[in-house]
């Protein structure tokens, strides 16, 4: 990517306007699991440009593969030991100061969420792997005039920030419904998205992900009318099923079953017993797992749309599947990743009306000083999307154990009273609190 990086170097260095530097704290990657948090100057803003500080950052599992990866990842620049770029990427804030060129679309106090694969030109540059002065994990940043053209700075207008940070991987998820397809009989024509009033399995579905798809499985305007759950963690699935109430979902026009399938002899079987043997329409794989992936693609019905949700770092990960069928039974296979700017306005828009809670996929908090452990760290620690707010000094803190910590600390005994009457959950009066309350980072 050395070859995009003089382009981030000369946008971001504008000369348009006078004015002074603005300090920042943000963590930047400089190699491989070389992080470092660290205060700098922005340059000054251009007119077309946007000043805007960050409030929160979900932290992804692809931050934690691109720390891994250094500048051998395909979105990090090479020379990453002297250019460090800002990571994070699933991130929301408020606009702090607007360039001239945009200040009929924006102004100052705005909330913004933000797509952060730009596709500008045909360039895989992206905001939290390739910018030196745009990331999620930082004080403030620039938001770059590509960001503006390509229709990334997204407007969000609903309770809190913390739900515009969660618009990225909840969009990842309605990309991934809309592009699994169904056939016409006696044509060649598709219908996009799961079928309706259809069977509906999701994988190794208990973890974050899994779960915002359940939130978006019961919500959206196609539903399925049976919806299938399984992983073998029975905590997890505890978890779930303490968030989706079966009664609930029933009122929804859905059937909604949780299976731990750790401890079953043939998943196949029992998973297509909950269809009376007729198979799954849609069916999404959440761990790449091949056994899971097999297991998925026999449970198909006829025409039925398999989706491997979740990326491998495996390059050469396959699975044996059931060609007889795809001729035969019209079975097919499709894998999706990222989700894009319509699928982010259409998660803004659900969040912001409540008729989707992406608080599901929150199990920790923490503050910008939480950011590098955590980020490299990831894999093994347990529970859903740690969020961090980056105004802000806090260790890494699940909410499970905001209760105990609150013995001793003011801060969590209230954060504990208010997630409790949110069904254990991350809320944006907890985030209003934990705002005014919690301890400022330091410039």
């Amino acid at each position: 990517m050395q070859n995009g990086h003089d382009t981030i170097n000369r946008l971001n260095y504008p000369e348009k306007i006078e004015g002074k530097n603005m300090k920042t704290k943000a963590v930047r990657i400089y190699g491989k699991n070389d992080l470092r948090l660290e205060e700098f100057d922005l340059p000054p803003l251009g007119d077309d440009e946007i000043l805007a500080e960050v409030i929160s950052d979900s932290i992804c599992m692809s931050s934690h593969k691109a720390a891994s990866l250094g500048a051998d990842h395909k979105r990090i620049p090479g020379d990453i030991d002297k250019n460090p770029t800002i990571i994070g990427h699933e991130f929301s804030g408020r606009l702090l100061q607007v360039g001239t060129k945009w200040q009929s679309q924006f102004k100052k106090g705005d909330k913004f969420s933000i797509q952060p694969a730009l596709n500008y030109q045909g360039s895989l540059n992206a905001l939290g792997y390739s910018y030196r002065f745009i990331g999620g994990d930082a004080i403030r940043i620039i938001i770059p005039v590509e960001v503006m053209e390509c229709g990334c700075l997204l407007p969000y207008t609903g309770a809190g920030y913390f739900p515009a940070s969660l618009a990225e991987p909840m969009s990842c998820i309605i990309g991934a419904f809309r592009a699994i397809y169904h056939t016409t009989p006696g044509s060649y024509n598709h219908n996009m998205g799961i079928k309706a009033g259809g069977n509906l399995a999701m994988l190794a579905a208990a973890g974050p992900m899994g779960l915002g798809a359940i939130d978006y499985a019961l919500h959206a305007e196609r539903r399925p009318a049976c919806l299938v759950v399984t992983d073998i963690d029975e905590n997890r699935l505890d978890r779930a099923r303490s968030i989706f109430n079966r009664k609930e979902a029933g009122d929804l026009g859905v059937e909604l079953i949780f299976a731990n399938t750790g401890g079953v002899e043939d998943p196949v079987s029992h998973l297509l017993n909950f269809t009376k043997g007729r198979g799954y329409d849609d069916v999404f794989v959440f761990a790449p797992v091949s056994e899971l992936v097999e297991c998925g693609d026999r449970i198909l019905g006829r025409d039925g749309c398999l989706n491997f949700f979740s990326g491998p770092t495996d390059t050469a990960f396959s699975a044996p599947i059931n060609l007889y069928n795809a001729h035969y039974n019209s079975t097919h296979i499709i894998g999706t990743t990222g989700g894009n700017n319509d699928d982010m306005k259409e998660a803004l828009r659900l969040s912001s009306q409540g008729s989707i809670n992406p608080s599901v996929m929150v199990t920790h908090i923490g503050g910008l000083d939480a950011v590098i452990h955590t980020t490299l760290n990831l894999p093994n620690i347990p529970g859903g999307k740690k969020l961090i707010y980056t105004q802000l000094k806090l260790a890494l803190t699940a909410i499970s154990d905001f209760k105990e910590k609150g013995k001793k600390e003011p801060l969590f005994r209230e954060l504990a009273a208010i997630t409790e009457q949110h069904q254990g959950l991350w809320c944006p009066e907890a985030e209003d609190y934990l705002l005014s309350a919690g301890e400022k980072i330091q410039q």
